[in-house]
């Protein structure tokens, strides 16, 4: 009897070995023996039907089979592409470094440059997530700077790029963008007391971005730190500036009635 339970016993065991062995096979490989254009196709097809892992898969491949020629480089591309579809920043501007450092002179990497803008442009956990209620002296700009480096590194190399002028339009939102941050973070300071601070950021405002419609507004900060710090004569100074800049703006002084100050009146 216990014989008989030994033999069941290697026999199932057998068995299941087997079974385990047969679940642990690798799927045949689908893509054997198919050409470069065959492999960029269906990894096309599937970028173009939103199934983002298959085609990664596939451009994966026909680098790793066809490494040289043109339709690696156009899948290093799209790689980039997808990982920028799936908001994979990292991964995203990892591929497309690594695509100007291999082909800096490619007759596409222009769209290289802007890839990378629009990656960081794009930052999910940069500075524009203003509905946050996360404090504004915490929220990093290096994202939107390094959009807007890229952004203009493509228009000063590629200035007839059909991306420049889109380029163009972002830089100038960007600019803007930064100056409002900026105002946000001297505002903070300036409520807190820190009427130093609050001039020191105020006067980058005012130096990086003067065009923006941010300027004017840190100007009126700074005339106010000043005030608060007891600083007369840097105070007149900057009110002078001030004026001479903005006097036919809707804000400004004018026939004003109020006691305070005109700078005052945030």
């Amino acid at each position: 009897m216990l014989k008989s339970y030994l033999k069941f016993a290697v026999i199932t065991l057998a068995l299941l070995l087997s079974a385990c062995g047969s679940m642990n096979m690798e799927k045949p490989d689908e893509t054997k023996g198919w050409s470069a254009s065959k492999l960029y196709a269906e990894a096309m097809d599937e970028l173009n039907t939103g199934n983002f892992d298959k085609a990664l898969k596939f451009f994966e491949k026909l680098e790793s089979s066809y490494p040289f020629g043109n339709f690696a480089q156009q899948a290093q591309m799209e790689t980039a592409y997808v990982y920028y579809r799936q908001n994979d920043q990292a991964q995203c501007l990892a591929a497309v470094e690594r695509f100007i450092r291999l082909h800096p002179n490619h007759q596409s990497v222009d769209y290289m440059y802007y890839l990378r803008g629009l990656a960081n442009f794009n930052d999910k956990k940069g500075m524009f997530d203003f509905i946050s209620n996360q404090d504004p002296t915490e929220r990093d700009p290096k994202a939107a700077r390094d959009a807007f480096d890229a952004f203009k590194l493509l228009t000063e190399r590629f200035p007839n790029s059909k991306y420049a002028p889109d380029s163009r339009d972002r830089m100038k939102y960007l600019v803007n963008a930064l100056a409002q941050h900026e105002i946000h973070v001297a505002k903070y300071y300036a409520r807190r007391g820190s009427y130093l601070a609050a001039a020191n950021r105020a006067q980058s405002v005012i130096r990086e971005f003067p065009d923006s419609p941010s300027a004017q507004e840190a100007m009126r900060i700074q005339i106010k730190a000043y005030d608060a710090l007891g600083l007369k004569d840097l105070r007149d100074d900057a009110e002078r500036v001030y004026l001479l800049n903005f006097q036919n703006q809707s804000n400004t002084p004018g026939a004003k009635v109020e006691k305070k100050p005109w700078w005052q009146a945030w």
